[in-house]
This record gives C-alpha cells, sequence and structure tokens, in this order.
C-alpha cells in the first residue's frame, strides 16, 4: 500500500472510533490526526474538512449499517438474534448510524442510496406474509422497524442495558433466546 493510501486508510480508521465515540460535534480534528499518525493537513488534503471526514467514514460503513445480517423473513427470530450479535461484534456500527440520525438525517431513510436494499428485505418480508410465516396484518415496513428495535434491545446505544461482548455467554444465550421466543409470538400468523 502506498504511503498515502496507508495515510487515508489511518485517518479513516482513527475517525471511525473517534465518531463512534464523541459524534460529528464531539469528534475533534487533532485527536483523528493523532491517533492516526497523519497531521492535519493530510485529513484537509483528503476529506477537505471534518463533516467530508463523517461522510467518508459514514459512506464506508453504509453496507455494513444496513447489511449487518441479511434478512431471511421466514425465520424472524433468527434474523432478529443476528442483528443483535452483529452490535456485539461492530458496536461502532450502531454508534455511527445514531450519531447520523441526531446530527445529521433526524427523519426519513438513513442511508438514502441504500434504499434497494430495504426494498428487497421489505419484499422478503411481504413474501412470507403471503407465504403464512408472518401475521399479515402488520404493514412490511412495520415489521422490519419492531423486529430491528427489539434486536437492538441491549445495543451500545440502548436506553435500558447496553451491553458488550465481554458479557458472560450465558447472558447472551439467555438474551438471545427470549429476543428469539419475543419476535416468533409476535409476528406469527393468527
Amino acid at each position: 500500500m502506498r504511503d498515502g493510501q496507508a495515510t487515508r486508510r489511518r485517518l479513516l480508521d482513527a475517525a471511525t472510533a473517534e465518531f463512534a465515540a464523541y459524534g460529528i460535534a464531539g469528534a475533534r480534528v487533532d485527536r483523528i490526526s493523532a491517533n492516526a499518525k497523519a497531521n492535519k493537513a493530510q485529513l484537509y488534503g483528503f476529506f477537505g474538512d471534518k463533516d467530508g471526514l463523517f461522510d467518508a467514514v459514514f459512506q464506508e460503513h453504509a453496507d455494513a449499517i444496513v447489511n449487518a445480517v441479511p434478512i431471511t423473513a421466514d425465520d424472524l427470530p433468527g434474523y432478529a438474534v443476528g442483528l443483535y450479535d452483529a452490535c456485539l461484534v461492530h458496536p461502532e456500527l450502531v454508534r455511527l448510524a445514531t450519531w447520523a440520525r441526531l446530527e445529521r438525517t433526524p427523519a426519513g431513510p438513513l442511508v438514502r442510496d441504500r434504499a434497494e436494499q430495504s426494498t428487497a428485505k421489505l419484499e422478503a418480508v411481504a413474501t412470507a406474509q403471503r407465504d403464512g410465516h408472518i401475521d399479515p396484518a402488520f404493514d412490511p415496513a412495520d415489521v422490519l422497524a419492531m423486529v430491528s428495535t427489539m434486536a437492538l434491545t441491549w445495543s451500545p446505544v440502548s436506553l435500558f442495558r447496553p451491553v458488550s461482548n465481554d458479557d458472560p455467554e450465558a447472558d447472551h444465550a439467555r438474551r438471545r433466546q427470549a429476543l428469539a421466543e419475543t419476535v416468533r409470538r409476535a409476528f406469527r400468523p393468527r
């Protein structure tokens, strides 16, 4: 990797950690450049300003945020548990999405150019409803929103009890089981 590419990569990695921890307003260019072992002139040369750097970080992680877990709509409990696990492995994705929602996009789609991915998930839910796997009384968008929110109950931005990968495996197993059963009961056909 050329020096310029290596520096850019270090800046993106340091910025990911910084933005995940402090948000856009709280992030400091001085800390990012120091942690990346780069100077601010390089940061500004690559990204223009702090907002441009956040845009680059968020764009890089957008696919991971939207597609942390592929949906299998005939197995919504498995999808919810997969989201729970993804939050444990990649807590920075949830934090970046949360900061983007709080500081940039208060309403509407968070990742605008990923609409086709959301459409595919909604179509999968609608198909599962037609096939008798999910209660058809719910709008597919509402099903997806509620299942995702249930899965984020213990995420790094939880209002109740954020968890980490360091928690005992027995606790994770208990939460996964409760989550799967709750989703199963909530959306099973009547």
